[in-house]
């Protein structure tokens, strides 16, 4: 049977003050609260909640455990960790004692030593001559410290990106107050010193490589003589263009560069195409010649080989050596020929045989047969020209001539 059913016992399980309704007695919470801690520090509490009759070395004794629990949790404290790529820079009352790299570490708790983490992979940046927005992007005016003065007295608009990490976080923290703004006056210094000893043209064109290059170099080198921890990573000449009034001229002046630029790469591609062709030919020309020289010399030793060899017989026999040498050297001309000049016996007269007309006519002759074969629609097999018997007759002809100048001669 529950506490509030009828015919229960009407007291409450949770307050224990039975059939008595209403809200707990808060004075009694206290009460109850007084007495525990007085019995913790070692005496009794009276009705109201006062200690009586502490004892002096249970006091002393609880108070060294809570300072010492207090000094437990104030040097767990100290425990930090530090992420990949940070560095934790300690101080001990504001002076540096040392660097910590990434992992877990220990220090004095505050208020002794401080740690300071300094991100040294992160990429920063800068910026030099950029429009700030606001009224001045509006109105398309230009910031003072875009505008840069040339060597040849020309004002460029010019804008510049600055990438940097911090490589030393002890110098970057202790050095310099405030190093992106002291990079950015460097930055700005060192581009108006490149910029004003070169002239306009050079900056707009082929300088921009150049002057990005100088332009870091001078940084990084007054960066390190102010020991800032400041490592410069890139520099990008993100826009440099002539004054608004001379806008078209520059414009009409880079795409005629272009077109130059262009003209010469077609013409260096000609080049190649032409260059190569001819040492080619140049080379086969070399080779004709070498093989024509070798040719020759073939020959010449040849013709030396034979010689000795013929002057051996001729020294043997004269005469006939002779003979046979005229009579070689004759067929050798007369074969060239088609005309033949004959010397009759006793006669003034000479004999012409118009070779080249007879083997033209026997040829006629030879294809005639044939051709009315063809028109009859008769298949005759094909008769090869007497060739052989022409020549016999030429050089039965050559034979008769010489005879008759050797008799002459006799």
């Amino acid at each position: 049977m529950s506490w509030n059913e009828p015919g229960g016992d009407k007291k409450d399980p949770w307050s224990g003050r039975g059939d008595k309704k209403g809200p707990p007695d808060l004075d009694e919470a206290i009460r109850s609260l007084q007495e525990k801690l007085a019995k913790f520090f070692g005496g009794n509490g009276d009705n109201e909640g006062s200690p009586k009759n502490v004892s002096p070395g249970y006091s002393i004794k609880s108070l060294g455990f809570l300072a010492g629990g207090a000094v437990v949790l104030w040097g767990l404290s100290g425990f930090y960790i530090v992420d990949e790529g940070n560095h934790g820079v300690e101080t001990r009352f504001g002076k540096y004692i040392g660097t910590t790299q990434s992992g877990l570490n220990w220090h004095l708790p505050a208020p002794v030593e401080r740690v300071d983490i300094v991100n040294v992979k992160q990429q920063r940046f800068i910026e030099v001559g950029y429009r700030s927005g606001g009224s001045a992007q509006a109105e398309g005016s230009v910031p003072k410290e875009a505008l840069m003065l040339t060597k040849d007295e020309n004002y460029v608009d010019v804008r510049l990106a600055v990438q940097y990490q911090v490589k030393d976080a002890k110098q970057f923290n202790f050095n310099v107050v405030n190093p992106a703004l002291t990079l950015k006056q460097v930055t700005e210094s060192a581009l108006r010193g490149v910029v004003g000893s070169s002239t306009m043209d050079f900056v707009l064109t082929q300088g921009r490589s150049e002057i990005v290059t100088l332009i870091k170099k001078e940084i990084q080198d007054v960066m390190d003589s102010y020991q800032s921890g400041v490592l410069v990573t890139s520099v990008n000449l993100q826009d440099a263009q002539p004054p608004e009034q001379v806008q078209n001229s520059f414009e009409d002046a880079i795409k005629a560069r272009e077109d130059e630029q262009r003209l010469i790469n077609e013409a260096e591609a000609y080049s190649n195409d032409v260059v190569p062709k001819a040492r080619g030919a140049a080379a086969r020309k070399i080779q004709e010649a070498e093989g024509y020289k070798e040719q020759v010399i073939a020959q010449a030793q040849g013709e030396t080989s034979r010689f000795s060899k013929l002057l051996a017989e001729y020294v043997k026999a004269p005469d006939v050596t002779r003979k046979r040498l005229y009579i070689e050297s004759m067929e050798t001309v007369l074969t060239e020929t088609n005309k033949v000049l004959v010397d009759v016996k006793a006669g003034n007269n000479l004999l012409y045989l118009p070779l080249d007309k007879m083997t033209v006519q026997n040829q006629s002759l030879l294809q005639l047969p044939a051709m009315n074969a063809q028109s009859n629609g008769v298949d005759q097999p094909q008769v090869q020209q007497p060739v052989q018997p022409i020549v016999a007759q030429e050089q039965t002809v050559e034979r008769t001539s010489i005879r008759s100048r050797e008799a002459r001669g006799r």
